[in-house]
């Protein structure tokens, strides 16, 4: 999709060429002008009854007298935020949806860089669309190029919020689209051959290590999960080289579970399709290095994806079964549901070799992060209050939530096996932490921080798809750090 700015014209917005303009009005207070036709449309509309000025309400003009756009949609926001901004391009680009709007123009808001960013990605979600095993699919949206209007004093900044927003929202899709790829197509393979076509798209460094690779390493919890499925393991490391040999870099771990049957601790069948979606935490890495690449930032970035299936078998891991992870630490396995954690473990003793400034994993790791938290925010754990701190920035300037939870050290008793240094679970009562707990045992070599991401990176029912998250808080975390 083109992005671009264009200065406001003098006389308003009505000479701006587009198929469609999106005039974006505060919910309250004066409204400013936008020129003699598109201030009388405003209260005529109002005037009639046809527009309240409540956040959320949007309304479409077919045509508009002296106005050069073919289509004129009006949409309130809530407040001047960036985030409010952001919800009220949304709704005036679904009121477009039906019609064939290839250039749309929007103009309002404070013109920032966060509000030309916030349209960027608001863009890229209403233009996305997956048909990749749909053939009979409708067309995709006609949107491929949308200009910002902004006074000419505000064209750079927001020129600068639009690129951010390009690049996020090329991470973005990519993070969609292969976790919307069912999971016949989106095998850890496959997986593996995203991550090498970025060596030569986006000069990235990739390795993709195969079982006999793994098991030399003595990743034995990581391959652990693996042994049920026909499908071969990949660990998949991605590196980003911005900045001096000599600066430490970030380490992204994103968990890789193609399809999750929850092994021999089977679940329930409803739903059960969803757990393509278990590989979300690997497409937000491999999107979120997509965007770094390709906002060509100066600092050093991993990216460290743990793959397979895991699948009941006659070679399945069995409930009671005590494993050895790379780190030499001992597992007994209660249930091979809990996957996830044995898969990253390994991966975040293998992060050590990077001497990193800084580990975040991202797995859709419990559901018990979507009973605390619901779809909204992602739950964030870290060991280190300024990396805390940092993540929390990074969400509200993505315009991607997270909530901070606890480590307490008490909840790490749950943990406790008789047969081996840990248990993977322990009871259901604050299962999202315990599950965190059991990560940080293997991360006291750097500091680290943990998303749990259940229950934002995807939607379920009539909407049902991956959302791109986290990659908007984690690309700004990666920016906010190269500017260090």
């Amino acid at each position: 999709m083109d992005f671009q700015t264009l200065a406001l014209p003098d006389a308003g917005v009505s000479g701006v060429g587009a198929d469609a303009l999106i005039v974006v009005l505060p919910a309250s207070g004066d409204l400013p002008s936008f020129g003699k036709a598109i201030d009388d449309a405003v209260a005529d509309a109002t005037k009639a009854g046809d527009l309240e000025r409540k956040p959320g309400r949007s309304l479409y003009l077919p045509r508009v007298a002296g106005v050069k756009a073919g289509r004129v949609v009006l949409a309130v926001a809530k407040d001047a935020s960036a985030k409010a901004f952001k919800s009220a391009v949304a709704a005036g680009l679904s009121a477009l949806k039906s019609g064939p709007a290839r250039h749309v123009a929007v103009v309002g808001g404070e013109s920032t860089a966060a509000h030309a960013e916030a349209l960027a990605i608001a863009a890229g979600d209403a233009a996305y669309h997956y048909d990749h095993t749909k053939p009979s699919a409708p067309p995709a949206p006609a949107l491929s190029k949308v200009s910002y209007v902004v006074p000419r004093a505000a064209a750079s900044t927001a020129r600068q919020g639009l690129a951010v927003g390009a690049a996020i929202v090329s991470g973005m899709n990519l993070a969609k689209e292969c976790a919307n790829l069912p999971a016949n197509y989106a095998t850890p393979t496959y997986l593996g051959e995203q991550a090498q076509a970025m060596s030569k798209t986006h000069g990235l460094d990739v390795e993709v290590l195969d079982r006999k690779a793994c098991e030399k390493l003595g990743m034995g919890s990581f391959l652990s999960v693996a042994r049920g499925s026909e499908e071969p393991p990949k660990f998949i490391v991605m590196q980003y080289k911005g900045a001096g040999k000599k600066d430490a870099p970030v380490v992204l771990v994103g968990k890789g579970i193609t399809f999750d049957t929850g092994g021999i601790s089977l679940k329930p069948g409803a739903d059960m399709d969803e757990m393509k979606y278990d590989m979300c935490g690997a497409a937000s890495v491999l999107g979120t290095l997509r965007a770094v690449a390709e906002l060509k930032l100066k600092v050093n970035l991993v990216g460290l994806i743990p793959t397979c299936d895991n699948m009941p078998s006659g070679k399945a891991t069995k409930p009671g079964d005590v494993v050895t992870s790379m780190s030499g630490q001992t597992i007994e396995i209660l249930n091979t549901d809990a996957e996830g954690r044995l898969i990253l473990c390994d991966a975040l003793t293998y992060a050590e070799r990077f001497k990193p400034a800084a580990v975040v994993d991202i797995a859709t790791l419990t559901g018990a992060i979507v009973i605390a938290l619901g779809h909204h925010n992602s739950g964030l754990y870290a060991s280190d209050e300024t990396l805390a701190a940092d993540l929390l920035a990074a969400s509200a300037a993505g315009i991607d939530p997270a909530w901070r939870m606890p480590l307490d050290e008490e909840y790490d008793d749950a943990l406790k096996s008789n047969f081996a240094d840990m248990a993977n679970v322990g009871s259901r009562a604050g299962g999202s932490v315990t599950a965190a707990k059991f990560l940080q045992r293997y991360t006291s070599k750097y500091p680290w921080a943990h998303l749990d991401i259940a229950g934002t990176a995807h939607r379920s029912g009539a909407a049902k798809g991956a959302t791109g998250r986290p990659v908007p808080l984690l690309t700004h975390f990666v920016i906010a750090r190269a500017g260090k």
